[in-house]
């Protein structure tokens, strides 16, 4: 006898990842950054209920940090949230291993980023999952669009290796991203 599948992965519109945002609590709230080029939320379902969301989309500003890498190469991870604290790991590892190529693909892009709140945690998840430390970013003022106070963050990315070349082109031998070069 067949049984049902005990999990899979959906893409789910922006009111259902809301909705579970709100439900399980994330702390940054709902998604409500404007459409960019990319706009890509999955849910990861186990007995036909959702367990997991991610949120993916273009980047809100047109450079990495102070990295120099452009966003026209990025995808941005925007959440990650689960309804059980330990199922955002395997959620993350599956979105970089099964959603990130397809989403990237279609969009032309080859690094995925996330930025971590240093405020809200610490970061092990990515470290843990193989993302490469890519600096920090925000923290300087307030923010110029909305007047907020800025945060502390990090900023991660995906794939290590590609991250690190794209660092290496942009960083001349003084260690500070040459701004010549921000969009290669």
């Amino acid at each position: 006898m067949l049984v049902p599948p005990l999990a899979h992965i959906e893409a789910i519109d922006r009111t259902d990842l809301n909705r579970l945002l709100t439900r399980w609590g994330h702390r940054m709230g709902a998604y409500t950054r404007p459409s960019y080029a990319i706009e890509a939320h999955h849910a990861l379902f186990e007995h036909g209920e959702p367990v997991a969301v991610t949120a993916a989309g273009e980047t809100v500003r047109e450079t990495i940090g102070r990295t120099g890498i452009s966003r026209a190469r990025c995808v941005e991870l925007a959440r990650l949230c689960a309804a059980r604290r330990d199922l955002c790991r395997p959620m993350l590892r599956l979105w970089r291993e099964m959603i990130f190529p397809a989403v990237a693909a279609v969009h032309g892009r080859d690094l995925a980023v996330s930025y971590q709140d240093e405020a809200l945690h610490t970061g092990d998840l990515y470290r843990f999952d193989g993302w490469l430390l890519l600096g920090k970013g925000g923290g300087g003022g307030p923010d110029t669009r909305t007047g907020r106070p800025g945060r502390r963050m990090k900023i991660w990315a995906w794939p290590p290796d590609l991250a690190t070349a794209a660092l290496s082109r942009l960083t001349p031998p003084s260690g500070r991203p040459d701004p010549s070069s921000a969009g290669a």
